[in-house]
């Protein structure tokens, strides 16, 4: 990606920080169709939506001959598209579900040949989805970064929040010495609290994932923790409302503030305790 797609930070936005470099949600909304005009005419979605020519006229895509019905039951929501005429009435839930149909739809073209009879223009062919998909993430990342409190588009090709500051190196790291099992648990309970539209009980139930992930590992956080340590772990839990109901929890608190730092409190516990684990085994083996 050259710079001019993907800018530096320039004098106000070093200077004065996120704030002068945020995006209003008008902002990422045209950033999205501007994006998707640049990628429409360098042929990235003929693949998938197909093209007209002079002569033959449609030439479907992998979607078939009918983009709009497609797109209508695919997006389940009505009068998205196309995008060339309904983006002006987006709102955030629109944008957000349109980004992640094309991400799911573009394909990198690596041959065109001019058609140039009536002044047709190229016809593309010979696709790369992968690349594609990278260029398309690059692109949207960049505006999704400084819109609200921050967002990307995943490789999965989901829209999730970003991570604290310090934690994204956290969230990406693979959970080694994990079996498949923990390992799932919780990549789908983060998923399920940096979900966009997570509810607060959707976050509450991704802290409580974690938080039987820690009782899963127990018999082994004995040998790493000192006991007082390990108390402390799932009295956090457990007084806070998120596991066993009772009289003495406390309930009133600020649940966005203190569900995230629970939630990576409890995350980056869990790659501790598996790093000390192993460390632990090396030594005795």
């Amino acid at each position: 990606m050259d710079n001019s797609i993907k800018p530096r930070p320039y004098y106000a936005a070093r200077k004065y920080g996120a704030t002068a470099a945020s995006l209003s949600f008008e902002d990422l909304r045209e950033l999205l169709f501007s994006a998707y005009q640049h990628y429409d005419h360098s042929g990235y979605f003929v693949e998938a939506f197909g093209f007209e020519c002079v002569d033959s006229g449609f030439d479907p895509g992998s979607v078939g001959s009918n983009v709009a019905a497609y797109a209508k039951l695919a997006l389940e929501r009505p009068n998205l598209w196309p995008l060339d005429t309904q983006h002006g009435h987006y709102d955030e839930d629109d944008t957000f579900t349109m980004i992640e149909f094309l991400y799911d739809h573009i394909s990198k073209p690596r041959s065109k040949s001019m058609h140039g009879w009536n002044n047709c223009g190229y016809h593309y062919s010979d696709f790369d989805r992968d690349e594609g998909r990278a260029e398309f993430r690059e692109r949207i990342n960049v505006p999704l970064k400084r819109y609200g409190e921050g967002w990307e588009l995943t490789e999965s090709g989901e829209l999730l929040s970003l991570p604290p500051r310090g934690m994204s190196t956290l969230v990406g790291a693979p959970l080694t010495g994990a079996d498949a099992s923990t390992a799932q648990k919780v990549a789908d309970a983060t998923v399920k609290f940096r979900r966009h539209g997570s509810s607060i009980a959707d976050r509450k139930d991704a802290v409580r994932d974690l938080a039987d992930v820690l009782e899963w590992l127990r018999p082994q956080i004995k040998t790493a923790l000192l006991k007082e340590d390990e108390n402390e772990l799932f009295d956090l839990a457990n007084n806070f409302g998120i596991r066993h109901m009772n009289q003495r929890q406390k309930l009133q608190y600020d649940q966005a503030v203190w569900l995230s730092w629970m939630f990576y409190h409890y995350l980056n516990t869990i790659h501790a305790f598996l790093h000390i684990t192993r460390r632990q085994a090396a030594k005795e083996s």
